[in-house]
């Protein structure tokens, strides 16, 4: 494979792709912790879908019908 050129995906500093360069496709150990840092802190997230609650919102299992206290 041969190498190329990209930006870094932290600082955008122009950095080459390839075995070379151990913290590809960062250009820097330091740029590479700093995203290490934000998805360890949540900083990053992924898209997802709400995971299904089978209690809903007021902790309570949704039904059709409730019962009813006399």
């Amino acid at each position: 494979m041969a190498a190329k050129w990209l930006d870094c995906p932290q600082c955008g500093t122009a950095t080459l792709y390839s075995s070379d360069n151990p913290d590809r496709p960062f250009c820097s150990p330091r740029c590479r912790l700093i995203d290490l840092g934000e998805w360890a802190s949540e900083g990053y997230q992924i898209a997802a879908p709400p995971e299904f609650d089978p209690f809903g919102a007021d902790g309570l299992e949704e039904s059709a019908e409730r019962p009813t206290h006399h």
